[in-house]
C-alpha cells in the first residue's frame, strides 16, 4: 500500500489551478494562504504553490510541500467536497516543522467551520462593506 496521496486527491491541471487563482475563496495563517472552491466531487483535493520566493533552495520548499501534505493526508476525510490551493508564504521557509504544521492545522479548522454553513461562501463575495 502506497503511504502517497492517490491522483485524485491532488490538483494536477494547469487549468484547475488557474481557475483557482482567479475565482475562489480565501483564507489566511501566519505561514500560509489558502485558496478554496467547491469542486462537485465527492473528496478534498490538494494542490500546491510553494515558490522560490518562498525559498531559494529546493530542499526547504519540499520540506514545506512534505509538512503540507502529510497533515492533509491526516484531514482529508474530514474536509468539504473543494479544491484547495496551498501557498506559502515568505517566512515560512524559517520555522520549524511543528509550528507550519500549527499553522496549516488552524486552516483546516477554519475551513471546516465554513462547511458548517450551508455552502462555502467566498471571501471576495459581496458584502455590505465597501473595500
Amino acid at each position: 500500500m502506497r503511504a502517497g496521496l492517490p491522483r485524485e486527491a491532488r490538483i494536477r491541471r494547469a487549468g484547475d489551478f488557474a481557475a483557482m487563482r482567479n475565482t475562489s475563496g480565501r483564507l489566511g495563517g501566519r505561514c500560509f494562504s489558502v485558496r478554496y472552491r467547491e469542486n462537485g466531487l465527492d473528496h478534498a483535493r490538494l494542490g500546491l504553490a510553494i515558490s522560490k520566493r518562498v525559498s531559494k533552495r529546493a530542499v526547504e520548499r519540499n520540506r514545506i510541500k512534505r509538512l503540507v501534505r502529510e497533515s492533509f493526508r491526516r484531514i482529508r476525510a474530514q474536509l468539504p467536497a473543494v479544491d484547495l490551493l496551498i501557498m506559502a508564504r515568505d517566512h515560512a521557509a524559517g520555522l520549524p516543522g511543528p509550528e507550519l504544521l500549527a499553522d496549516i492545522d488552524l486552516l483546516w479548522k477554519k475551513l471546516m467551520s465554513r462547511q458548517a454553513s450551508p455552502a462555502l461562501k467566498p471571501d471576495d463575495a459581496a458584502g455590505t462593506i465597501a473595500r
